[in-house]
Order: structure tokens, then C-alpha cells, then sequence
């Protein structure tokens, strides 16, 4: 699913019988409702399988900081407006993820303030969010393993927090040692009332992609008057942060996308050229300009016309794996699929603050024997949201397509492009 250029239009993208991307279709959804046409806002599929965006940069190309939102259902193919968090008059471009619990929650642009979206009721809480150094402008959040937050701080550079919500607080997470924020080249950027209101950016910072090993590399954007090479830092849960490489020829990912290939190299965009991090250094590569997002082919859809094909392969501990799951299906059923690993080791997608298109939670997809035709179960109700779950049992629900083709066929889980070993199944 695509926001096209109009904003308000969205489009999704269908693969071919053969499961290929690039040989898709597009076809055009429904708009957002009236009045909603945002630029740069938080959203995030929930793990019920719709799709929520709430807020924007800008909403009809002017910079509001408007607090609108929408819900997308696949399922009744319609947007449903959605209401802000009590009070909050303005979001914006905010920081937004959501927890392994399945709540969806936002960080206030213009505040230190939080709110979490609770996906059954469709209401609003305002969680804690002590001790936070700095507001949440221009931050990227990403999920670590324990359920944590980490984030680098743009107005405070060089600190780093980490957010607990099982106690509704933040505490530092020291210095990322190299400053990975670009100095704001805006004075007042005039919002509200007849732009009565005045909003100082504090700057840019590149996203941050949290890797199988269980480090989080983070890119900076430039470092002088919208010139300079971009650092990079590394977090270790266990050793804290150290020196990353560099970005090659004075580039610079401020503002910009990543993606963990399944490879567990990030490929990160910069303005010149786009990068693989091996975990060691920076590998130029083919530009790929516009937004990336991971298919469940391993590869990458770039501004929804064209696809990065990467190298390598993954390492088979980083594959989700079927514990649990009929062997006769019947189509247009529902059925419960458990097993570890469903949702990944990363949310495997990045941008400095906003456009956030996570991927974490798990697909299902059903290969005929006979023919080779690809089909995929809408999944929903995944029992955590969590990354890098480990042994655990976890479980999702997924629909049998009422239209595809009966027969011996493969079943595997898919998470961020990385299947599973295949289970034997009948569809009738």
C-alpha cells in the first residue's frame, strides 16, 4: 500500500500469480477523508492488519502540524477518521511505533508529551513519559528486543534515550560520542491561528535501523551549513555506543529511508548515492530515490517504481519457524499459524523521524504444488508485536483467499522478506 503523489490518494500494489512484484498491478483504493491531505506524518500497521496515520507536516501542502488521522481496513477497503489524543491540537511529523503490546503510540512534536491508540477501542491514553531530555521534534524511535525505545536525540545531540514503558519513563543512554545532527537552517516556521505560532527545528537526523546482531546502526545527516559527511554511530544493549564509518563522497542521510536487507545488511539512502552497512563499513550502491520498503521477496520497493535487489542471503537462525498449523485448509477459513520468530528480528524500516513503514509483524504466503501460483493469507491478530522474540511462541490468525486454487500446496511465514522452511498443506 502507497500514498500516492496527490496525498489524499492511495494505491496498493498486487503481485503477479508468480509472486513478482515488479510484474504487479497497481489499483487505486479509496481517498482519506475530506479534508485530510498530510505530508509526512507517523503511521504504522497494527497488528489487527489495518493501517493508522495520524497527523502531518503539512495537510494540503501548507505546514499545519495538523493532528487529523485516518484508519485504513483492508478487509471493508475503507478510511474511517480518527481523532486525536485529548488536547493535542498539533502532531505533525512525530516520532510513532507500536508496542509489543499492539499499542500504537505517538510522541507530541512540540512537547515531551506521549499518547498510546489502544486498536480495539480506538481511544486515546496519555502515557508517562518522564524524565525525557528533550521534546520528541524530528526524533526517530526504534523498538529494541526487550520492548524498549531507543532514540538519539536532535535538539539535545549528542544524548540518546531509551523510553521503558513498563515504568513510563526515560533515562539516557549516553552520548552517541560523534554529533549525528545537522544544524536547522530555519528560524520561525509560523503554525496555528493566522501563524500566531512559531516552531524552531531543531534540525535532521538519518534513520536508525536496529540489526540481527542486536545493535542499532544510527545515520546523521550533514554536519555544516547543508554540507558535510554524514557519521554514523552504533549502540550494543551490552557496551553502549561507538564510532560508525563515515558516509562516502560528503554525503549525508539526513530526512532519509533504511531498510534491513535480509542479508542483515541496512541499506540506507543518502543524497548522492544510496549504502550498504555490513556491520563494519559503508558500501556505495545504486541510488535508490524515494521511499524503500521491504517486500516480502527480499527485495525493495524504491518510491513504488522500481525494486533494489540485494546480495546475500540470510543465516537460517534469523527465519521464522512453524510450530503449529492445520495441514488441510479450507478457502475463505480463518485459521490460527504459531510458531517463533513471526515478526522478525528488526521493524526493518527507518526514516529520520516520520513516514515510518515497519514491518514487523508476520505474512503468510501459499504456493500452489501443480501450477507455482502465489497466494497471500490476510494476516491479523498477531499475538505480540514485539522483534527478536527468541524462542517464544507466537501466533497469528490468517484467512485462507476464498478465490485461490485448491490442491497440495507450501505454506510459509514471511517476516521482513525472510520465509520460513515450508509446511505440506491442502487447500480445498
Amino acid at each position: 500500500m502507497a500514498q500516492g503523489f496527490g496525498d489524499s490518494d492511495w494505491w496498493k500494489l498486487t503481485p503477479d500469480n508468480t509472486g513478482s512484484y515488479v510484474n504487479g498491478t497497481w489499483t487505486k483504493l479509496p481517498s482519506l477523508p475530506s479534508g485530510y491531505s498530510p505530508d509526512a506524518f507517523a503511521s504504522a500497521v497494527l497488528a489487527d492488519g489495518r493501517l493508522v496515520i495520524v497527523g502531518g507536516e503539512y495537510n494540503f501542502g501548507s505546514f499545519t502540524l495538523t493532528n487529523l488521522g485516518a484508519i485504513y481496513d483492508p478487509a471493508a477497503n475503507t478510511w474511517t477518521a480518527l481523532a486525536p489524543p485529548t488536547k493535542w491540537s498539533y502532531i505533525g511529523d512525530s516520532p510513532a511505533l507500536v508496542l509489543p503490546n499492539g499499542k500504537f503510540v505517538v510522541g507530541n512534536k512540540l512537547t515531551k508529551q506521549m499518547a498510546a491508540l489502544d486498536p480495539k477501542t480506538l481511544t486515546w491514553q496519555g502515557v508517562p513519559s518522564a524524565g525525557k531530555s528533550d521534546f520528541d521534534a524530528e526524533e526517530g524511535w526504534t523498538l529494541l528486543p526487550n520492548g524498549t525505545i531507543l532514540t538519539a536525540d536532535v535538539k539535545h545531540a549528542p544524548n540518546s534515550e531509551i523510553y521503558t514503558p513498563s515504568v513510563g519513563a526515560w533515562a539516557s543512554a549516553g552520548s552517541t560520542i560523534v554529533d549525528l545532527h545537522s544544524p536547522s537552517p530555519d528560524g520561525c516556521l509560523h503554525y496555528g491561528p493566522n501563524g500566531s505560532l512559531c516552531y524552531y527545528p531543531p534540525g535532521e537526523i538519518g534513520p536508525a535501523i536496529l540489526r540481527p546482531d542486536g545493535t542499532v546502526f544510527v545515520t546523521g545527516s550533514y554536519t555544516n551549513n547543508g554540507s558535510g559527511a554524514g557519521h554514523t554511530a552504533v549502540y550494543s544493549p551490552s557496551t553502549g555506543w561507538s564510532v560508525g564509518p563515515d558516509f562516502p563522497n560528503g554525503d549525508n542521510a539526513g530526512d532519509s529511508f533504511a531498510v534491513l536487507l535480509p542479508s542483515g545488511n541496512v541499506l540506507v539512502e543518502g543524497g548522492v548515492a544510496s549504502y550498504e552497512f555490513d556491520g563494519t563499513k559503508l558500501t556505495t550502491v545504486p541510488a535508490t530515490p524515494g521511499s524503500l520498503m521491504m517486500l516480502p521477496t527480499g527485495q525493495v520497493l524504491v518510491g513504488g517504481t522500481e525494486v533494489y535487489i540485494p546480495s546475500g542471503t540470510y543465516s537460517p537462525a534469523w527465519a521464522p519457524a512453524i510450530s503449529s498449523v492445520p495441514t488441510t485448509l479450507v478457502r475463505g477459513s480463518t485459521y490460527k499459524i504459531s510458531g517463533t520468530q513471526f515478526n522478525g528480528l528488526s521493524q526493518a524500516a527507518s526514516f529520520g523521524d516520520e513516514y515510518e513503514t515497519a514491518t514487523n509483524y508476520p505474512l503468510v504466503r501459499i504456493t500452489n504444488n501443480s501450477t507455482g501460483h502465489v497466494f497471500y493469507a490476510k494476516t491479523h491478530n498477531h499475538s505480540t508485536m514485539g522483534v527478536a522474540t527468541g524462542t517464544k511462541i507466537v501466533f497469528t490468525s490468517f484467512d485462507v483467499p476464498p478465490g485461490m486454487e485448491a490442491g497440495a500446496s507450501s505454506l510459509v511465514v514471511v517476516a521482513n522478506g525472510i520465509p520460513s522452511q515450508a509446511v505440506s498443506v491442502t487447500v480445498n
